[in-house]
């Protein structure tokens, strides 16, 4: 039953542009990306060890800028349409934070760009911590659960999920069970097809 109403998604990545809104952000803090590189891997893109990176990671996802991040291509639209036209409520699993303020700037940005009635919850794990734990609960539920990195989206088949990976150029060579899929308006026709 909590398939038909349910949606179990990610957020960087999945809903807002978090790899714009840290790139921007970056610059704006006198570092210069490496010249013709496109990446998810901040390291590479910055040129910056992954002590340094972690660190600017964790600060800019405890930064106001959390309540500016825009949303990934069509993301508002399809989203906006499985709530409003067909009753689904959303789930937010993101490892942003822990800290309260970063989780309150975070459900204001997903409020301002979607719509205060769209996410029913908002679960903040610790910068990068694994989902697994949060997704337990949902084990055999048949949700959809979006998601933008390879190991999370399989987490979700293996626990009898509906994974659905949204295609970004870091997991273009993705040879797993998981549709990859472009966009919203492709997740939308999946679970409303």
């Amino acid at each position: 039953m909590m398939k038909e109403k349910v949606i179990l998604t990610d957020c960087d990545g999945v809903l807002v542009d978090w790899v714009h809104g840290f790139t921007q952000w970056m610059i704006r803090s006198g570092y210069t990306p490496v010249e013709g590189l496109v990446s998810y891997d901040m390291e590479l893109m910055f040129g910056i060890d992954k002590q340094d990176c972690k660190k600017l990671v964790r600060h800019f996802n405890e930064s106001a800028q959390m309540r500016y991040l825009t949303p990934l291509r069509d993301a508002v639209k399809y989203v906006r349409k499985l709530h409003e036209e067909h009753g689904y409520v959303f789930r937010c699993i993101t490892s942003l934070s822990l800290d309260p303020a970063a989780a309150k700037l975070r459900q204001q940005n997903l409020s301002e760009l979607f719509g205060p009635t769209i996410f029913e919850e908002l679960v903040c794990l610790d910068t990068g911590a694994d989902k697994d734990d949060a997704l337990e609960q949902y084990r055999n539920s048949d949700c959809y659960w979006i998601e933008d990195k390879p190991e999370n989206a399989d987490l979700g088949l293996r626990i009898g999920l509906n994974s659905l990976l949204i295609a970004h150029g870091f997991n273009a060579d993705y040879k797993g069970l998981c549709p990859r899929v472009q966009n919203w308006k492709e997740i939308y026709n999946i679970i409303t097809g």
